[in-house]
């Protein structure tokens, strides 16, 4: 699908201060950024920010980015984030401070934004830097020659097992069962994460469901009878000791 182009996205990008630019400066350093010591959560393919700003409202004791690749679509998060409690907006003319402390006002503070493609991120972020990764209704790549593509291929696994820390987490839902399938079969077959908890029914699963925070897609496509996939993969060195086969998976 071609994104359309939205003229005013890199100037409203270029004048919110939460969107940090410059990233890989920061490698090693993002706990500065945010001035605390606390965890740092990332959500690779926000969309919209509906699920980060709720996590974020929810949970002020945790740090949140959220990266997307597409300038078009990050506007509509950041948007969301200042009308909702963020930043004032800054005039496009006006000159952003070289640092990216958060909103003098009260609102959402533990929050920041990237622009830039995830197959990056160990460039961005220090091995150990990350405490947890979502991905969230990710594009299935349908096709087997852009398998490497997908958010949760073995490609991309070694990249999050990089910057991760020791216990850290992938949690991936989806609709798309083929997707899903082929994700639970690459998290089995890696040599970083072992399977913690999977469901093909995140809402008729009472202990996955609980806390569950619902994205845009997520409530679209539950809406029309979908059942949502969920699984959580935890980093191989303290992961818990069960390790599913495949056949016990899909069964």
């Amino acid at each position: 699908m071609r994104l359309r182009n939205i003229p005013r996205a890199g100037s409203v990008l270029d004048a919110c201060k939460e969107v940090v630019k410059d990233e890989t400066e920061y490698r090693g350093r993002w706990r500065e950024i945010f001035g605390n010591p606390r965890p740092i959560h990332i959500e690779i393919g926000m969309g919209k920010g509906q699920f980060l700003l709720t996590l974020a409202a929810k949970n002020p004791d945790i740090n949140y980015i959220g990266i997307e690749r597409y300038s078009s679509v990050l506007l509509r998060a950041v948007e969301r984030f200042q009308s909702e409690g963020g930043s004032a907006k800054i005039p496009a003319q006006g000159k952003l401070p070289d640092d990216h402390a958060p909103a003098d006002k009260p609102g959402i503070s533990n929050i920041r934004f990237i622009c830039m493609d995830a197959r990056n991120v160990p460039d961005v972020f220090a091995p150990g830097e990350i405490d947890r990764i979502y991905l969230n209704f990710s594009d299935p790549w349908p096709k087997s020659r852009h398998a490497s593509r997908r958010l949760t291929s073995k490609e991309f696994l070694a990249r999050y097992h990089k910057i991760l820390s020791d216990g850290g987490a992938i949690e991936f839902k989806t609709d798309n069962r083929a997707l899903f399938d082929f994700s639970v079969t690459e998290v089995l077959e890696s040599p970083f994460f072992v399977m913690d908890r999977h469901t093909f029914d995140l809402h008729r699963d009472t202990v996955m469901n609980q806390g569950n925070i619902m994205t845009e897609y997520e409530e679209k496509f539950s809406s029309l009878g979908n059942p949502i996939c969920k699984l959580i993969a935890t980093t191989h060195k303290t992961a818990f000791s069960c390790i599913y086969s495949i056949e016990e998976i899909m069964s």
